[in-house]
């Protein structure tokens, strides 16, 4: 635990410290500690020793194929691009860990932190996919249960149809037994005058 004093002084030299000034040196600032840019995938950048156009290109490529329609969709087919690059990005940087001529490993702890990384953004990237599947598969159900909804709202309105129409039939049906009734009553009064 900090004693009173060590926090007298922290607040002392963070009143000293006020950061970088200038544009220039705030855009210095935030490249700070970023020596291979593996963990960023929250602020995900492409490295000035990689090709903004290939990961344009594989981004298109993403769009091209998943074809977002949504701006969570757009977000999954986003980051599988990030965590696509960022796999490969481990890829190439664990080449420098061996020996170019006997291939042997020369930076074992190196190595380790490149391959956890891979593995990571892979899983990322998987998560992301499942994700965007998972998504399209909720709609397509909600989209066939409510076409499924409205096939029984239509067919039921048919019955009720049929139904009114029957009674509507059977209505005339008694109406004109009835007026067969009164016909042949009439017409046996008449004979009986006649």
């Amino acid at each position: 635990m900090s004693t009173s004093a060590q926090i007298a002084a922290n607040r002392a030299n963070a009143e000293l410290s006020t950061g970088p000034k200038t544009e220039q040196g705030k855009a210095a600032s935030s490249r700070n500690r970023i020596t291979h840019g593996l963990a960023s995938a929250s602020a995900f950048k492409v490295l000035p020793t990689e090709s903004q156009f290939e990961f344009d290109e594989l981004l298109a490529g993403f769009r091209g194929e998943h074809r977002p329609l949504t701006p969570t969709e757009g977000a999954l087919v986003q980051a599988m691009a990030e965590h696509h690059w960022l796999r490969n990005r481990a890829l190439s940087l664990e080449a420098v860990c061996f020996d170019n001529i006997t291939g042997q490993v020369t930076d074992a702890q190196r190595l380790s932190l490149y391959l956890r990384y891979q593995t990571a953004h892979e899983r990322a990237f998987h998560k992301a996919l499942n994700d965007l599947l998972k998504l399209r598969a909720e709609k397509r159900t909600a989209e066939i249960g409510f076409e499924s909804q409205k096939r029984v709202k239509e067919e039921d309105t048919r019955k009720q149809e049929r139904h009114d129409m029957a009674k509507e039939r059977h209505t005339w049906e008694v109406l004109l037994a009835e007026a067969k009734v009164e016909h042949h009553q009439t017409a046996v009064a008449h004979t009986k005058n006649v």
